[in-house]
């Protein structure tokens, strides 16, 4: 019995060695593979691969990819993993027409950079071009950076008044985008009771009167006043506390009304 077990144990040692050399490898693999990655990682970061190779921009419509990249400075050696976010939105938010960044990583060594502008409310005549006005209440003069097209806002007249534009503007940012787009033109027409008198031509063939206060507020109730109108004829839809339609004068009834005050007299 006992030599039967002696024979065991000699047959089994074969094994155990083996099994103890199988770990005693894989436990040397794992501390080399430790190793070359923790040199890899120093090689990485005291080299130039570690540094931002490439700089995507999204978002920017005003502002132009070159002056971000140049305000961001970010392609000059910096580190992937030594980037002042802040610093860099402060210097990228100087734009005008920028509200904010949000910067993040993409791979090994690019940067994206998504900015947000703010949003272009209305246009204002300036010499031969158009110059959008954000809703900042700014003016953005873009110096040739882009070209622009009135098309997606209303364009503002005669509010060489920055107070009553300002509050113009601040009114059509509380406007729908769905109004905003039946405006044509606002033309600033002061009168003695109200210096922020309105002329407005709506790209649906009316002419309404209103004030830049409480514009927004006005407005609302446009498309339900203008169904009941008959587009054939003329006239200019009064939207203030009380909408109503005032009908233009045809000449024929001018002529009318002379003829009867004649004969009248």
């Amino acid at each position: 019995m006992k030599e039967k077990k002696v024979v065991e144990i000699e047959e089994r040692i074969p094994k155990l060695k083996e099994r103890r050399k199988q770990r005693t490898n894989r436990r040397l693999i794992f501390y080399v593979s430790i190793f070359f990655f923790l040199m890899l990682m120093i090689v990485y970061f005291q080299s130039s691969f570690s540094q931002i190779q490439h700089l995507k921009i999204e978002g920017n419509v005003f502002a132009s990819d070159e002056w971000i990249e140049t305000q961001s400075q970010l392609l000059e050696e910096v580190s992937m993993w030594n980037i002042n976010e802040s610093d860099i939105s402060k210097r990228i938010s100087e734009h005008d027409a920028i509200n904010e960044v949000s910067i993040s990583r993409e791979w090994l060594n690019t940067v994206v950079l998504r900015v947000n502008e703010f949003e272009s409310i209305a246009y204002i005549r300036d010499d031969q071009s158009y110059l959008p006005v954000l809703e900042s209440g700014e003016i953005f003069d873009s110096n040739q950076e882009s070209k622009v097209t009135p098309h997606d806002a209303p364009i503002l007249h005669d509010f060489e008044n920055e107070e009553a534009r300002k509050t113009m503007v601040s009114q059509l940012t509380e406007t729908s985008t769905g109004m905003r787009n039946r405006i044509s033109d606002i033309f600033l027409a002061p009168v003695e009771n109200d210096p922020y008198r309105l002329t407005i031509f709506m790209n649906d063939g009316f002419v309404v009167s209103s004030t830049a206060n409480n514009f927004a507020e006005r407005i609302v109730s446009y498309p339900s006043v203008v169904e009941q109108l008959d587009p054939d004829v003329a006239g200019i839809v009064h939207m203030r506390i009380n909408p109503y339609f005032e009908r233009f004068e045809t000449e024929e009834e001018e002529e009318e009304e002379e003829e009867g005050f004649e004969s009248e007299g």
